[in-house]
């Protein structure tokens, strides 16, 4: 009775109720499923018990019948023999057999009906059984999705990239830095030929200038 309490229990429980209520539906669900495993072994160990008492019915069922016919034979051997009296001893041991018969065979339609409800009970524990696994697997999926979702938005939002982006802002920092600094040492590279006959044309024109102002200068002081 109490194996059969406990899988009524399970027929009427509601899984999306019972998972919407906890706090923890992937513990909720193991429990779950770890119940109904244990239930089915022990429906299916009452179902063999049941076999067994059944098939050990039947055959002293079949010794019933075959005493029962013994005793048919020997009521008709003894009338036969004029012996009433035993004939008649011989059919209330007959009828003792038939009453001990129709007991087992009452038994026995209630150990087919208990056997039929037991089938019915583990096709419907099996179910329940593959749709919590369904609903376990499900979960799982959706806390790994959860997990991963969380990683990829600490990813994008969390220190760690803010602290990686300024780094890769530095160093952009330097390399412009750098790069600034190649630039202007190119620009103040040696003089190239052009440049410096330049600077020595400018250089004679200083000196004869130079020179011609030198000699105005000493006339002055002669005269």
């Amino acid at each position: 009775m109490a194996v059969f309490s406990r899988v009524r229990d399970i027929f009427a429980a509601n899984m999306t109720e019972i998972l919407d209520r906890a706090e923890d539906p992937a513990r909720m669900i193991r429990m779950i499923i770890l119940e109904m495993e244990e239930t089915l072994v022990e429906v299916r160990a009452s179902a063999a018990r049941a076999i067994a008492d059944g098939k050990e019915m039947r055959r002293a069922l079949s010794r019933l019948e075959a005493l029962q016919n013994s005793w048919t034979e020997k009521a008709e051997l003894a009338l036969s023999k004029d012996r009433e009296d035993l004939a008649k001893q011989a059919l209330i041991e007959r009828q003792k057999a038939t009453d001990m018969a129709e007991g087992l065979r009452e038994e026995i339609e209630q150990i087919d009906a208990t056997l039929r409800s037991y089938e019915a009970d583990i096709a419907k524990l099996q179910a329940k059984l593959r749709e919590a696994r369904a609903r376990q697997n499900a979960i799982a999926s959706r806390l790994e999705s959860a997990v991963s979702r969380a990683k990829a938005r600490e990813l994008l939002h969390g220190n760690r990239t803010e602290d990686a982006f300024s780094r890769f802002e530095m160093l952009e920092r330097r390399a412009d830095l750098a790069e600034g600094q190649a630039d202007a040492l190119a620009l103040e590279g040696p003089k190239g030929l052009e440049e410096e006959l330049n600077e020595l044309r400018s250089s004679d024109k200083v000196d004869e200038e130079l020179a011609a102002l030198k000699a105005k200068m000493a006339e002055r002081k002669k005269d």
